[in-house]
């Protein structure tokens, strides 16, 4: 059989496209009160007898402790895996692991600053004309119709905002598309739907296919640890990279439009068929990363993770060596490897 047939026989009878059965969206969670409505109803309940206020002061002192003890264990946690991932009400950036993600995020932080002031300016002057222009302060209104004074400021006010954020804007814009030394590891990145292609060209090639994890291979997998290795962000096979490395992707697609996007790395570009687009990044963090395609591509685009696994340069060399051979032995043998150093690291904090 040629590689193509088995490949479009793969594809064709691969399980990630049984996804209501396979991915549990026909399972019901469980959904608990909102923080708000909860801490409502706390208060109430305390304040109906002194009792009841002591016990709350009890549970609160303990659930004081027991969040300040998670905090801990999810700090040292993430200093020994370095990486970060979705969380739920999530509002900010994930923790960068790049220093090109680190200026997107105070590209956000100084641009928000604007947003702040202006949003309370507006919203002064709209206060300031209600009150102060009311018919019943002004039964004759005034016919004024143009003010130099006023028509300069809100002509260059906006000019000089928009100049003040245009410039690193720019400035951020040159800075993704350059890169500031020599890639040393090329990744070409396929996208189809709904899964990934990997191919590392190096002397050896390599090539293998990322899909999303189903949750009956967990188990096989060695991923039950849905802490780390999230549903519906899990995927079967990572793209694994070294860290503190320049690293080109070069992305395309086979179908459809895809996108390549990891909020970690500030990385983000789309995949076109008959087309090759470049990015780059340099992971500064070994850890886990993940990722989505972030371009509407069909009834599975939800399901279309990406992965990262950003290890040491002799790791990496170890595994990619192996994984010319066995690959799924050599992830296992990784990521072994790797839990094995997070329980030494969390042990010694």
């Amino acid at each position: 059989m040629s590689a193509c047939a088995q490949k479009c026989r793969t594809v064709s009878s691969a399980p990630f496209l049984r996804r209501e059965k396979e991915y549990g969206l026909n399972l019901l969670e469980t959904v608990g009160i909102p923080v708000p409505a909860l801490f409502v109803i706390l208060v109430g309940a305390a304040a109906r007898n002194w009792e009841t206020k002591r016990a709350m002061r009890n549970f609160l002192a303990n659930a004081k402790f027991l969040a300040s003890a998670g905090a801990a264990i999810a700090f040292f946690a993430s200093t020994s895996a370095h990486a970060d991932q979705p969380v739920n009400w999530e509002t900010g950036f994930q923790a960068p692991a790049t220093d090109m993600m680190r200026q997107i995020e105070w590209f956000g932080n100084y641009t928000f600053v604007y947003i702040v002031i202006i949003t309370l300016l507006v919203l002064f002057l709209l206060a300031y004309c209600i009150v102060r222009f009311r018919a019943s302060a002004n039964p004759v209104p005034s016919k004024t119709s143009h003010n130099t004074l006023i028509e300069v400021i809100w002509t260059v006010g906006p000019v000089v905002v928009l100049l003040l954020i245009a410039i690193p804007s720019f400035q951020l814009l040159t800075a993704q598309y350059t890169p500031p030394e020599e890639a040393k590891l090329t990744v070409k990145a396929t996208g189809n739907q709904w899964n990934w292609d990997y191919e590392y060209q190096t002397d050896n090639t390599l090539t293998f296919n990322s899909a999303i994890l189903q949750d009956g291979d967990r188990a096989k997998a060695g991923k039950e640890d849905r802490k780390v290795y999230p549903r519906l962000l899990a995927v079967d096979n990572e793209l694994v990279v070294p860290v503190n490395t320049m690293t080109r992707v070069l992305v395309t697609a086979t179908d459809v439009i895809h996108s390549f996007a990891m909020p970690s790395f500030g990385i983000k570009i789309d995949a076109v068929p008959g087309r090759t687009n470049e990015t780059w990044f340099k992971a500064e963090k070994e850890g886990l990363y993940y990722g989505q395609c972030s371009q509407l591509c069909g009834k599975d685009h939800a399901f279309m993770p990406i992965a990262i696994r950003v290890v040491s340069d002799a790791q990496f060399k170890t595994w990619l060596a192996a994984a010319k051979t066995d690959l799924p032995g050599a992830n296992k043998t990784l990521m072994a490897e790797v839990d094995g150093q997070n329980k030494v690291a969390a042990a010694g904090n």
